[in-house]
């Protein structure tokens, strides 16, 4: 379980294909206090943690995350959003995060309000019942808030200290980007649709 409280921002070292998928290797000041098999949220994705060394960690992508999120398509040198498992005895801060990704959205827009900046994301209609305003979604694994929603896209408006330690400040109009509604408004529509059968 993870918060949305993006602790680093690591760099795609290397990306290379595997018969299990993909491997990646992630720079980060992070790399010396994880172990091999924690659990690191990779922009809203959960990867576990293969191999480390003091500079770096080594995760394994599989083909269906692949295909799924945007990992598949990550680059050499880009800058990814880094969060590691919350302790139990740790302050709770953002939202409840899985790591598991509901879908993709496409940014559509970018512009700046003072220092902070709105961003408008496309998402697909599969993910309309779990989307409210004022409500919770991750954003590349960021924690943010739903400020409006249309049929087929929302708005968050990111501060200033989010904008610049996270990867969001890099974004660029049609830019793919990891979703993940809240999973508390996932059980209610889940549990209405079983009403209604």
């Amino acid at each position: 379980m993870f918060t949305g409280l993006i602790e680093a921002v690591g760099l795609v070292g290397e990306m290379a294909p595997t018969a299990a998928g993909l491997r990646i290797r992630i720079q980060t000041a992070l790399a010396h206090d994880l172990a091999d098999g924690e659990s690191v949220s990779v922009n809203g994705v959960c990867l576990t943690v293969a191999q480390r060394d003091a500079a770096a960690f080594v995760a394994d992508i599989g083909p269906e995350t692949a295909r799924v999120t945007t990992l598949g398509g990550l680059q050499t040198g880009q800058a990814v959003n880094l969060e590691r498992a919350m302790r139990a005895d740790g302050r709770f801060g953002g939202h409840f995060v899985q790591g598991h990704v509901d879908g993709v959205g496409t940014v559509r827009e970018l512009r700046a309000e003072g220092d902070a900046h709105w961003l408008k994301v496309g998402y697909s209609a599969s993910l309309a019942p779990y989307l409210v305003t004022k409500g919770s979604v991750a954003v590349e694994g960021v924690s943010l808030t739903v400020a409006a929603l249309d049929g087929d896209h929302f708005d968050v408006m990111i501060i200033p200290f989010t904008w610049s330690h996270t990867s969001l400040g890099s974004l660029q109009t049609g830019a793919k980007v990891n979703l993940e509604c809240d999973v508390v408004g996932k059980y209610v529509a889940r549990a209405v649709q079983l009403m209604r059968t």
